[in-house]
């Protein structure tokens, strides 16, 4: 039996580097050794790709992640990033990255990390693309230590860890490890964190590899990895997507919605700069909201937020990969089926370009 080729390593591979990723600089992050030139330039993506493949470049939707990540960016979005930190809500940011490849989109969302707060993100690929993300991030491998909250410290925020999509044991490890999971709430020894975000970066390209992506973020916000509710709010899944192939891409929207609701991120310019003082006209003439990405011309770009259905919960997660994606067990039935949310969301959009 022929051994399936490497998913960063697809038959007949061609790509280049990306040319058009602006404002390197803006990656920077104080308390990492972050050459971004030298880690996420194009001679370094060329260099990564011929090691690592897909996971060496740095994919066009990773600008989109980070211009919505960021708290000093010229537009504002509808729904922000992260909580207003005034409200009664708001929790340290604690985030998973799937798919991390170079490590550009966690470089950037670190640095909305708040000093000391106790949130950090934890950044995961396959195990042999761990050591690029080290690499980039300036990350020292993990020591061997046994799980539990106090391996870490306010300090740290950074991490870099293997996590292989459909692998079960790979996200309880990270559970247990970060103190996210059940055991950690009702221990008496380690003080649970709360998974507040998955982060999801141009990762819907293989149909193969639908299946296996769809059971991990059903791992990542299903019991043991998440308290029951309600001792937590539902964990945030933001993607960003590049429309490629859409007869090839829409059956993972077609499952994932079953499992999952999900809309677009809005954004509009902001009216003032960030940190400018308010005035009593500035709501007088704001833009209009359009769907973010609607004026990428190269291509539609999506930034979805996403969270688990409730009643999901109670569902039976087929086992094989085929009857996940077909949406066998989903709304209780062991009949096919599919999610239409996301072909209304395209519909929606024409009006925006």
């Amino acid at each position: 039996m022929s051994r399936s080729p490497h998913p960063n390593f697809p038959k007949n591979l061609s790509i280049t580097p990306n040319q058009i990723f602006p404002n390197l600089s803006f990656l920077s992050h104080g308390s990492h050794d972050i050459d971004n030139d030298g880690a996420f330039g194009i001679e370094a993506q060329r260099e990564a790709i011929s090691k690592y493949g897909i996971a060496g470049r740095i994919w066009e939707s990773a600008h989109a992640m980070a211009n919505y990540a960021s708290s000093d960016s010229p537009l504002e979005f509808d729904p922000p990033f992260v909580d207003d930190p005034r409200g009664r809500f708001f929790a340290p940011l604690v985030a998973i990255e799937l798919g991390s490849g170079t490590g550009a989109v966690a470089a950037r969302i670190v640095r909305e990390i708040r000093p000391n707060s106790g949130g950090f993100i934890i950044a995961t690929d396959l195990p042999d693309v761990c050591p690029l993300l080290n690499q980039n991030l300036g990350v020292r491998p993990p020591p061997t230590r046994a799980p539990g909250n106090d391996a870490h410290t306010k300090e740290d925020d950074l991490f870099v860890r293997p996590l292989e999509w459909g692998n079960l044991d790979h996200a309880m490890s990270l559970a247990k490890e970060f103190g996210l999971s059940l055991d950690c709430w009702y221990s008496k020894v380690d003080e649970p964190r709360r998974l507040t975000h998955i982060i999801c970066s141009d990762l819907v390209y293989f149909p193969g590899l639908f299946g296996p992506l769809i059971r991990t973020l059903i791992h990542l916000t299903s019991l043991p990895c998440v308290p029951p509710p309600p001792s937590s709010t539902p964990v945030k899944l933001i993607i960003s997507y590049k429309v490629r192939n859409l007869q090839m891409e829409t059956p993972f929207w077609s499952a994932f919605g079953l499992w999952f609701s999900f809309q677009p991120v809005l954004a509009r310019r902001r009216i003032l700069p960030v940190g400018s003082a308010a005035r009593d006209d500035d709501s007088d003439n704001p833009e209009p909201w359009r769907q973010f990405g609607a004026d990428d011309h190269a291509g539609r770009t999506f930034i979805f937020i996403a969270y688990r259905r409730p009643e999901s919960m109670a569902w039976d997660v087929p086992k094989n990969d085929k009857d996940l994606t077909d949406g066998v067990g989903a709304r209780g039935t062991p009949t096919k089926k599919g999610d239409e949310t996301f072909e209304t969301i395209l519909f929606m959009s024409i009006d925006d370009t």
